[in-house]
């Protein structure tokens, strides 16, 4: 393999504070928050985690790439993070399933990396001080100059990033395979098939999955246990949605302010009471938000593969995979009807509730992702009952 070009890198906070390193990945200079993840593993999840668009992700773990990249643990079509920061990038990976290296990844989808950065620095100013807005890049090298386009670049709050991420169409998932749209480029080649005949009727209960970033191991979960999969965009109308004759509603993890997704909450208002609902992660919040309660920007987010929550109706700890920086205020939630089920033992935070009448229920977390490794998967099981109760 030849030695690869030595280009000098920067990472620019807004609030003065920059982080000199080496590029890896493509060149060139992209804004975003600043966050972190903390996990040891599954960086290609990260990278290809809709929720991640409009940030610039840094890992905790000292060494990033070393199994490389396969098609097969994508979470969906291409990478969305604005940038990638990691403290050593191996690009030598050694694993049987990798087809690419993280470099040649990132470089074909335009994906700025620094490597040679110290994230532990990074991430104590994060926890101390909050995401904040910043700069990578190899065009402008200047400390001052760099931290002035960081404070320029756009913020995140307010912003509605679901209309960058979501689907143009409605989509059946099948099994293993997911058929892309067009305008969302080639399909990763997972063993998809395409449909023969969409949309024909079926004696599987139907679950509409309200496309807001969706990740591709929710549907894969919902599929294995029974129910028949359409993703559909997050301004896809009420009427069509009902044409569709869902059994039940999903409304997707996805990246952003989730007040500022208002197509989707005013959709949740108009369907709550009509068929099962199950928010996850961004879906939650805006659950929460439909039936009146309120959201809140964290400090700094959680994002990682072993955050502790409490699942109360049985005082079990579940280890769980997270991606977000807002969260349901849980005392706005009074008079709504919803109780809480899940409480983040590391801030005692709201990770999820349920409606004591209606059957609506949310969890903050990523059910779908193996952190514990199998640990909320129960909650898919717990829907699907449900959907299947209302089919009948």
């Amino acid at each position: 393999m030849p030695q690869r070009e030595r280009v000098p890198a920067l990472l620019a906070l807004e609030d003065g504070t920059v982080f000199r390193g080496w590029n890896f990945g493509a060149q060139g200079e992209r804004s975003g928050e600043a966050v972190f993840n903390t996990g040891m593993t599954g960086y290609q999840e990260v990278l290809t985690d809709p929720s991640y668009r409009g940030q610039i992700v840094a890992m905790t773990y000292t060494e990033i790439g070393n199994y490389g990249i396969n098609p097969e643990d994508n979470e969906s079509w291409r990478p969305w993070v604005e940038g990638f920061v990691v403290r050593e990038f191996n690009a030598r990976p050694s694993n049987w399933r990798a087809t690419e290296t993280l470099d040649e990844f990132l470089a074909r989808h335009g994906i700025i990396g620094i490597e040679d950065v110290d994230t532990r620095r990074l991430t104590k100013h994060l926890r101390t001080y909050g995401a904040q807005i910043a700069v990578i890049t190899t065009e402008t090298l200047d400390p001052d100059e760099a931290v002035d386009k960081a404070r320029a670049a756009p913020r995140l709050v307010g912003r509605n990033l679901v209309a960058e991420v979501t689907c143009d169409g409605p989509r059946e998932w099948f099994g293993e395979g997911y058929e892309l749209s067009a305008a969302h480029g080639p399909s990763v080649d997972i063993g998809a098939r395409p449909p023969a005949a969409p949309f024909l009727p079926d004696q599987r209960p139907t679950v509409v999955v309200v496309d807001c970033g969706v990740k591709q191991n929710i549907l894969r979960h919902l599929h294995r246990r029974g129910a028949r999969v359409i993703t559909v965009p997050a301004t896809y109308p009420e009427d069509d949605i009902l044409a569709l004759k869902p059994d039940g509603l999903v409304l997707s993890n996805g990246p952003g302010d989730p007040e500022a997704v208002t197509p989707v909450i005013e959709l949740t208002r108009r369907l709550v009471g009509k068929l099962p609902i199950f928010g996850i992660c961004l879906g939650h919040q805006m659950l929460g938000l439909a039936l009146g309660g309120r959201t809140y920007k964290l400090k700094f987010g959680h994002r990682g593969i072993n955050h502790p929550v409490k699942y109360l109706p049985t005082g079990a700890v579940e280890i769980t995979t997270q991606n977000h920086g807002f969260c349901v205020d849980m005392d706005s939630l009074a008079g709504t009807g919803m109780e809480i089920t899940h409480i983040n033992l590391n801030d005692q935070s709201c990770e999820g509730m349920r409606h004591r009448e209606l059957p609506v229920m949310s969890v903050q977390f990523h059910p779908e992702a193996g952190a514990g490794p199998h640990d909320s998967s129960h909650l898919f099981d717990e829907f699907i009952a449900t959907v299947r109760a209302f089919k009948g």
